[in-house]
C-alpha cells in the first residue's frame, strides 16, 4: 500500500528544515512545487542528473548566482530574472541556449506561496525563451542565514559554425549599438527598495534576448564583433571592460543614448548616472560599419529592440578611454556632465 503523502499547504505553509533534509518532506517540495512549475521529460525521470543530445556547433556554458533584494519588483522577480540573466549570458556568444540547471538556497520560514510564484515565473520564463530547466538542487538554511531565497543557475547552448564573438575582434570604426533604453531594471529595483513612487511606474526590462540575438546574427553574421549584456555597472562598466579587452577606445554621442524620461528623472533624484545603472533586458553590440545599418534595422523590427540606437564608435586610443563626443567621426571630446574639454572615463 502506498503511504499517504499530505499535500503542501501552499496558501499558509512555510519551508522548514525538513524540506532540505533529503527525506519525504524534501521529495514532496520538489515534486509538488518545482516539478509542477518546470515539468518536462528530464525532470520526470527523477535522476540526480540529466542526459541530453546536442547538435552541431561549439558548446558554450555559463553559471550565475542571484541574490536580488527585493525578491519581487515591478516587471518580475528573482525567478524570472535568474532565467533571463542566464539565457542572456549564453545568447551573448551568439549561441542558442538549450538547457538550464537551478539550485535553490531557501531560508527557513520562507512562504510556500512566494516560492510557488517564483518557481512558476521561472517555468514561464524558460518556456518563453525556448529552454528547459532539466536538473536542480534544493537546500534549506536556518532563519537568518539567507535573505529569503538565493538562486544559482547554469546553462549550456550551441554556437553556430563560423561565429566567434570576442572583444579581440573589435576594430577601429566599428559601431556601438544598444538594444534599447538604459537603466530601467536598476531604477525599478532601487525605487522598490527605497519605497519610492513615481508618477509613471518604472518597470524592470528583464527579458530573454536570445530571439533578438538570432535576428541580429542572421542580419550581420560575422560582422558582429561581440555582444554583451550591460548588467551590473551598466553600459559604462561594460564598455570599459570591452575597451580594456580590445585595447581600443570608444566615443559615444550622448544625444543618441536612449533613456526613458521617468528613469532619467529618478536617476537625478537618486544621484545616479543612467550609464552606470544595471539592465537585465538590454544588450550592447560592437559591429562592423558595413553591417551596422542592417543589424540596427533587424533590432528595431524586434519587440525587444524597437528603441535600439547607434550610439558611438570604436577609436584608436592607447589609454582605452570611453568618452563622450559631440558627433561621430572624431568630434570634439567633452566631459558629458560638466562640458569641460577633458577626457572622461565613463
Amino acid at each position: 500500500m502506498k503511504a499517504y503523502q499530505r499535500k503542501l499547504d501552499i496558501k499558509n505553509g512555510c519551508v522548514d528544515l525538513s524540506h532540505g533534509s533529503g527525506g519525504r518532506a524534501m521529495a514532496q517540495l520538489i515534486s509538488g512545487l518545482f516539478h509542477e512549475a518546470f515539468g518536462n521529460e528530464w525532470l520526470a525521470r527523477g535522476n540526480d542528473q540529466s542526459a541530453f543530445d546536442v547538435g552541431a556547433g561549439r558548446m558554450v556554458m555559463t553559471t550565475d548566482g542571484y541574490v536580488v533584494s527585493p525578491l519581487f519588483f515591478p516587471g518580475g522577480n528573482i525567478g524570472s530574472l535568474a532565467v533571463h540573466g542566464t539565457v542572456n549570458d549564453i545568447a551573448m556568444a551568439g549561441a542558442k541556449p538549450l538547457y538550464l540547471s537551478a539550485s535553490f538556497i531557501i531560508e527557513e520560514g520562507f512562504r510556500f506561496a512566494d516560492l510557488k510564484t517564483i518557481a512558476e515565473s521561472m517555468g514561464e520564463a524558460a518556456r518563453t525563451a525556448g529552454v528547459h530547466i532539466i536538473t536542480g538542487d534544493t537546500k534549506v538554511v536556518e532563519r537568518g542565514k539567507a535573505d529569503g531565497l538565493f538562486i544559482s543557475t547554469s546553462a549550456v547552448g550551441i554556437v553556430p559554425d563560423g561565429l566567434d564573438l570576442s572583444a579581440e575582434n573589435a576594430r577601429v570604426g566599428d559601431h556601438v549599438l544598444i538594444s534599447g533604453t538604459l537603466g530601467d531594471h536598476g531604477v525599478a529595483i532601487m525605487s522598490k527598495r527605497q519605497n519610492l513612487a513615481f508618477e509613471t511606474e518604472i518597470v524592470s526590462d528583464s527579458a530573454a534576448l536570445n530571439d533578438l540575438v538570432a535576428e541580429m546574427v542572421e542580419a550581420g553574421g560575422a560582422g558582429i564583433r561581440l555582444m554583451r549584456d550591460p548588467t551590473r555597472g551598466g553600459l559604462a562598466a561594460t564598455l570599459n571592460e570591452i575597451a580594456q579587452q580590445s585595447r581600443l577606445g570608444f566615443h559615444l554621442v550622448e544625444e543618441e543614448i536612449p533613456v526613458k524620461p521617468g528613469v532619467a528623472a529618478a536617476c537625478e533624484l537618486l544621484g545616479l548616472d543612467p550609464l552606470h545603472v544595471a539592465n537585465e533586458g538590454k544588450l550592447v553590440a560592437i559591429v562592423a560599419p558595413d553591417v551596422a545599418g542592417a543589424v540596427l534595422a533587424a533590432m528595431r523590427r524586434h519587440p525587444l529592440g524597437r528603441d535600439a540606437a547607434d550610439i558611438g564608435e570604436a577609436v584608436a586610443d592607447d589609454h582605452h578611454f570611453v568618452q563622450m563626443a559631440t558627433s561621430f567621426g572624431g568630434g570634439r571630446i567633452v566631459d558629458w556632465l560638466s562640458g569641460e574639454q577633458l577626457p572622461r572615463i565613463c
